[in-house]
């Protein structure tokens, strides 16, 4: 027998605002429930790593403990995952990589366990881990996006753009802008050769915004392509305007599909005063200029921002380049990344 459905009535006024407050505390007391129960987790796992190590070093245990642990635990835990030897190996691993159980608690607590479990298969050493390890937690990163960030050496590209940036935005600005280019773009989602023109590699990217958003990286928000800006009368064509949200103030990217010259510059400088008197708004910073080029001199970059007096960057793109051997995984689909981007954070349970 099934109970009849009661019939509801009409909301007061006032109804609808109070009931999205409550989905709201609702679902910040749901992520702080799981925030807690992945910090215990990471924690524990720490302990029984550690526990491992210093009896193995203080009273010679052999690799064969790890079996035995592994088939007592999942005996007296049956309904718990995360007990098989593989990932008790893995929970000896991240204790000996991490000996501080301070910073464990304080910081590496609040990555799912399945994050720790790639940065230590895929970084060297802890110096490398801690930059990762806080772009993940400060741009909540999913595993797969943090795989993917990592084999695409985000460090190694971050801040490595030929700027003007120290001298012509003020401090602290001038260091996040810098930091927030890279150098070299890598394009290669597009499936483009390199003898792609700027128009087609426009409308691939612009087709792809959202790998290409991911690729720009954190604060970037896509405003149009081939943008209009009508000066004097005579109509001009922005390649892509972004706004950059942490900035806050538009980004004019150029491509080019040679070297660059630095006449490049004064186009791209032109498109900047026009986008600071026509667009921007009062309370925006100064708009920047990113030139993406296929190759360029360095020290003529240099040479040509130098008393360049707006805030301009010269960086490469990449079209196709192949991972190193030891790197070479499937990355992503676009799919999966819609998918990542929008879900929270993984539940750090293991088989």
């Amino acid at each position: 027998m099934t109970d009849t459905p009661v019939p509801l009535t009409l909301p007061p006024q006032g109804y609808t605002d109070w009931l999205a407050e409550l989905k709201g505390r609702i679902h910040t007391a749901q992520q702080r429930a799981a925030l807690a129960v992945n910090r215990e987790l990471v924690g524990l796992y720490w302990q029984i790593g550690r526990d491992i190590l210093a009896r193995q070093a203080e009273q010679g245990w052999g690799a064969k403990v790890i079996e035995r642990l592994a088939h007592d635990l999942r005996s007296a835990f049956p309904e718990m995952k995360g007990f098989s030897p593989r990932n008790l190996k893995y929970m000896r691993a991240f204790a000996e990589a991490w000996p501080d159980e301070s910073f464990v608690q304080a910081v590496l607590a609040q990555l799912p366990w399945y994050h720790h479990l790639a940065l230590l298969d895929k970084l060297p050493g802890p110096e490398t881990r801690k930059w990762y390890v806080a772009k993940a937690i400060e741009h909540n990163w999913s595993r797969n996006v943090l795989v993917m960030q990592i084999e695409s050496r985000l460090l190694e590209r971050s801040g490595q753009a030929v700027t003007n940036f120290p001298a012509t935005l003020p401090a602290p600005q001038s260091d996040l802008a810098h930091e927030s280019i890279k150098d070299p773009y890598r394009f290669d989602f597009l499936g483009l050769t390199d003898e792609a023109q700027e128009r087609e590699i426009e409308g691939a990217l612009v087709r792809h915004v959202t790998e290409f958003l991911l690729e720009l990286g954190a604060g970037f928000a896509f405003v149009g392509r081939q943008v209009l800006l009508n000066v004097g009368g005579d109509e001009f064509f922005i390649d892509l305007l972004f706004y950059h949200l942490k900035l806050r103030c538009y980004v004019v990217i150029e491509l080019k599909g040679g070297k660059f010259k630095p006449e490049h510059l004064g186009q791209l400088g032109f498109y900047l005063t026009a986008v600071d008197t026509q667009v921007k708004h009062p309370d925006d910073g100064p708009t920047i200029g990113l030139l993406l080029c296929k190759g360029k001199n360095k020290v003529v970059a240099e040479y040509a921002l130098r008393n360049n007096a707006q805030p301009l960057g010269v960086a490469e793109y990449q079209l196709v380049e192949s991972l190193p051997a030891e790197l070479q995984t499937s990355l992503p689909s676009i799919e999966q990344i819609e998918r990542e981007l929008g879900k929270p954070m993984d539940d750090g349970t293991e088989e």
